[in-house]
């Protein structure tokens, strides 16, 4: 198996594969200490991160189908959540608080002595999606606990920051910054065909090199192409609802009604796979269907 029949040069970030290649390894760790220090501009400045076990956060099955998470720390022990959203979910900002407190709770101490001083908390979301509908140029959010009253921060411990990709339109000539070149990187990755000239700095250098899909081993190229099959499988589904209209009625709110109507657009896009003699394991991690669903189709 080769790479000839991928037209495209570089990985596609809002793949697993892609996501973990470039963010979750200690051999391109220098990608994430980078992109942070960007996305947090000057406010912290870490040097190194410690990657940890996902796992603890105690996500299901059926996150692991629509989003992608490296969980780290830097040198202070300030937690850093960062996840990849390919779909969106109708209580994603649920999701989001509920994951967080995994981070917090795991730092308690055993025994009588610990004050609950707590190391800070941040849960980045790079979203594929859009979720703030009233501003279309407003992609950056910035979430702490505030005072209602006063509007000053009553805890900087936890911070929830969300990036509307698809509200990032900057073209090259337009990167003023590492936070504006990181975001025109994730959004446009996998249609270069080559290093844009803005993008000259060593750790892009480092992120084109590790991003290049005719360096991967045989193994890397599997996993690439099986991941970005599942990627092109969920976003069938996303657009076989937005035909049906489901996506208008979901920004707009909820109505009776709407949530069966999206699980019967699922259900026809799952039909349909297996019609094209897809396996129901592929069907199930594309469409989030369990097997006695899938069989019943």
């Amino acid at each position: 198996m080769g790479s000839e029949g991928l037209q495209e040069r570089y990985i596609n970030p809002y793949t697993d594969f892609g996501f973990k290649k470039l963010f979750g390894t200690e051999l391109n760790k220098d990608l994430l200490v980078s992109f942070l220090n960007a996305l947090l501009q000057g406010r912290e400045k870490i040097r190194d991160i410690t990657y940890l076990n996902s796992e603890h956060l105690g996500a299901q099955e059926t996150d692991r189908r629509a989003v992608f998470d490296v969980y780290c720390e830097n040198e202070r022990g300030e937690k850093f959540l960062v996840e990849m959203q390919k779909g969106e979910q109708q209580f994603f900002k649920d999701r989001s608080i509920y994951y967080s407190t995994f981070p917090l709770r795991e730092q308690a101490v055993r025994g009588d002595k610990w004050d609950y001083e707590l190391n800070a908390v941040y849960t980045v979301g790079i979203l594929n999606f859009t979720f703030d509908h009233q501003d279309e140029g407003h992609y950056h959010h910035e979430v702490k606990l505030l005072d209602t009253r006063t509007k000053e921060v009553f805890y900087d411990k936890l911070t929830f920051i969300y990036l509307e990709m698809p509200k990032f339109n900057k073209g090259e000539g337009e990167l003023d910054t590492m936070f504006d070149k990181w975001l025109f990187v994730l959004k446009n990755l996998s249609r270069l065909m080559e290093r844009p000239a803005a993008l000259q700095e060593r750790v892009f250098r480092h992120l084109f090199e590790a991003a290049e899909i005719a360096r991967f081993s045989r193994r890397e190229l599997q996993e690439y192409e099986e991941s970005l099959k599942v990627y092109r499988d969920w976003f069938s589904v996303i657009t076989t609802a937005e035909n049906k209209g489901l996506a208008k009625g979901l920004r707009k709110g909820r109505r009776e009604g709407l949530k069966e109507g999206v699980k019967e657009g699922i259900r026809q896009v799952a039909r349909n796979m297996k019609l094209n003699g897809m396996s129901v394991e592929q069907i199930m991690q594309a469409t989030g269907l369990d097997e006695v669903e899938i069989e019943s189709l």
